[in-house]
């Protein structure tokens, strides 16, 4: 069976006679994916540091606040580890998005033809706005965690009397978390799947284009 080929002209897009710059996000991601995941390599060793300080504490029969205490640290530490990876990834799809725009319009230029750029996708604002959702939800959930931390630290009986009822709480939030993340993670994937099937149809438009082609 013979299937129809689809042009670029069917796709949502944006027509000019110069390459596009990157957007925003795409800005972004070209400067913060390294930094995050170099955040995500220091916080990781150091949640395991403090597990293994905790797990001393409980093998001695230290104090019930310490214990408590770091109870909230560790996981407070090792989401701060999850968030930055998880933001890593974001960033980078979002650089290689970056990249797939300026290269398709580079070349696009280069030819003399028109330069066709794809509109943003529906699944890459979905994947901008979850992204934040469970950037917001990790955070908030660290930043409490190291708020009952320091009120158990400080011998506050009533957070160290609900620090295990909290604790549940928090590990629920951080789970919705990360499964919102990996959610919008996917999504990033399906834009960059988008993308390159855009980029291969407009390259195999462009030998038949005449040069310089004039917009109107």
């Amino acid at each position: 069976m013979r299937m129809t080929s689809k042009r670029s002209s069917d796709y949502a897009i944006e027509v000019g006679v110069l390459a596009p710059d990157r957007n925003l996000p795409q800005k972004a991601g070209r400067k913060i994916w390294l930094p995050m995941l170099v955040l995500a390599l220091i916080a990781f060793p150091v949640a395991v540091v403090l597990a293994a300080v905790r797990s001393n504490e409980i093998a001695t029969a230290g104090s019930e606040q310490t214990i408590a205490s770091l109870g909230h640290l560790v996981p407070a530490v090792m989401f701060i580890g999850f968030a930055s990876v998880f933001a890593a990834v974001s960033f980078a799809i979002a650089r290689i998005l970056g990249e797939f725009r300026v290269g398709g319009g580079k070349l696009q230029e280069s030819s003399g033809t028109q330069v066709r750029t794809l509109k943003m996708p529906a699944t890459a604002k979905a994947f901008l706005a979850l992204m934040m959702m469970a950037m917001m939800a990790l955070v908030g959930a660290v930043v409490l965690h190291f708020i009952i931390a320091e009120a158990i630290s400080n011998g506050s009986t009533y957070s160290l009397g609900h620090s295990e009822q909290w604790s549940i709480w928090l590990e629920g939030v951080r789970r919705t978390g990360v499964a919102v993340y990996l959610a919008a993670i996917s999504l990033g994937l399906a834009t960059v799947i988008e993308v390159l099937n855009f980029q291969i149809t407009r390259v195999q438009e462009l030998p038949q284009e005449k040069p310089k082609a004039a917009v109107s």
